[in-house]
């Protein structure tokens, strides 16, 4: 067995470099098509009739299946049970087939169409839209357990954490791209915004996704060999296979428990947010949209420079719970920025400086929660575990859009009306929405001390070094 193991792929730093850039390769464009119109809110307003709680409703489509229909935890399962392979596969198509329908709804559906949906008026370009982005959902959020899963299975006992912040990192690239890129390729029939037509940049998405699958497609041989080579399915010796049993395992866990509930706060308080930063940068510094998504689209440049070097801490040092703790704290102090600083003094310079502390805390929290994780729950339900934890997670995501778009709506009354009127001088207030953002991060530094209390408690070695000596 020991001869087994010291010839396996896995052993070799070309090939655990080369199996790690595949995947995260799919991750990146993955990430461009989950904001591929958040930096069009305005335009979906003008053009497409759209309300913010229209807007904030399609953020918050992409979880719909994996929070109501249980597809996340059937995805953890899926993939303990079937294998990394079927579930990289089955995550590819489902992103492909969700992304070819959004991009239907934006192009070939009447604008001016609505339907009757539970009592609420809808454009009928948004239902479709919210259809196929809960697709897309799911298999973008299967393909990212799976992902985290992998990485574990190459670098365990190696360099797990900083794969997974290099996972990341590209992961964040995507997000530089798609503010600057989107506004781009919406605007290729005209430069003006009142004819740009968002149904470019989403085809554009949907290649990448093309592509993406195809990189996917290619890390399933290098999968197959490592199997083959180490004669597992992948379980080391005497361990039992993955039961449905093990979920109340998972559920029971209180490291898992409050790691989960530290996700779900911090992660309501970024992506959410990325979906109305264009906007709200535009509103307070008076700029056009296409300079507010190129301003923003440094945040994520940030997180994917330092999520590496924090990773290799990680794997080094360790201190993971305190790590999550100062993530938080930096993630409130960037939102009360963005709420309490009136517009007439809120400059270049203080946004730039907010978008970094940003960006720092989307580079602490992160990079330390996903190597914790393995740490945790055993290895045989560490797919299910990611599911969980996502599903969790998710429930946030799709609420938080939701609640934001409508907080726009309520606190600034009449606006939405006159800027689908085609008024083009009225801007909305952000400051309640980005105090809801504050109240999560509050509670995210709650949950980071609770964690560093239940891991001395559990000994789960969250402050140890990941990497074994």
């Amino acid at each position: 067995m020991t001869e087994i193991i010291r010839k396996s792929l896995r052993e070799s730093q070309a090939a655990r470099w080369i199996a790690l850039s595949l995947i995260s390769i799919t991750m990146f464009f993955a990430y461009f098509f989950v904001d591929v119109v958040a930096p069009l809110q305005k335009i979906m307003e003008t053009n497409y009739k759209w309300s913010p709680e229209v807007f904030g409703m399609l953020g918050g489509s992409e979880f719909f299946l994996n929070v109501f229909a249980g597809f996340l935890i059937l995805s953890g399962i899926i993939l303990d049970k079937m294998g990394i392979r079927f579930t990289l596969i089955t995550a590819g198509l489902s992103m492909v087939l969700g992304a070819a329908i959004k991009f239907y709804a934006f192009s070939a559906v009447d604008i001016t169409a609505v339907v009757h949906v539970f009592g609420t008026t809808l454009p009928t370009t948004a239902l479709l839209a919210f259809v196929g982005f809960a697709i897309f959902g799911v298999g973008v959020e299967m393909a990212g357990i799976t992902v985290s899963k992998t990485i574990v299975k190459w670098f365990k006992g190696k360099e797990m954490a900083l794969a997974m912040g290099l996972e990341m990192a590209l992961a964040r690239l995507g997000v530089f791209a798609v503010f600057r890129l989107s506004p781009i390729f919406a605007n290729t029939s005209s430069p003006n915004p009142g004819e740009w037509n968002a149904a470019n940049a989403v085809f554009m998405g949907m290649a990448f996704l093309c592509i993406g699958f195809i990189t996917f497609f290619i890390y399933t041989f290098l999968d197959r060999k490592l199997d083959k080579q180490t004669g597992e399915k992948v379980l080391a010796e005497g361990e039992e296979e993955f039961k449905v049993s093990d979920l109340k395992k998972i559920f029971t866990n209180p490291g898992f428990l409050t790691i989960a509930g530290l996700c779900v706060l911090f992660y309501s308080a970024i992506f959410p947010f990325q979906k109305f930063a264009t906007d709200m940068l535009a509103s307070k510094l008076d700029m056009d949209i296409q300079t507010a998504a190129a301003l923003f689209s440094w945040f994520p440049i940030g997180a994917m420079v330092l999520t590496p070097f924090i990773g290799y801490y990680l794997d080094v040092k360790g201190n993971g719970a305190s790590l999550m703790l100062y993530g938080a704290i930096l993630l409130v102090v960037s939102h009360l920025i963005f709420a309490l600083v009136p517009a007439e003094v809120f400059s270049m310079g203080i946004a730039i400086t907010t978008i970094i502390i940003l960006g720092t805390a989307f580079s602490l929290v992160p990079a330390s929660m996903w190597p914790s994780l393995p740490k945790i729950v055993e290895e045989r339900y560490l797919g299910s575990a990611y599911g969980a934890i996502f599903w969790i997670q998710n429930i946030g995501l799709l609420a938080v859009p939701i609640l934001i778009g409508w907080s726009i709506s309520a606190s600034n009354p009449g606006v939405s009306e006159q800027i689908a009127a085609g008024a083009v001088d009225v801007k909305y207030n952000y400051m309640v929405p980005e105090l809801i953002f504050a109240s999560f991060g509050v509670l995210a530094i709650v949950l980071a001390i609770a964690l560093k209390y239940v891991d001395r408690k559990h000994g789960y070695g969250l402050e140890i070094p990941n990497k074994k000596k």
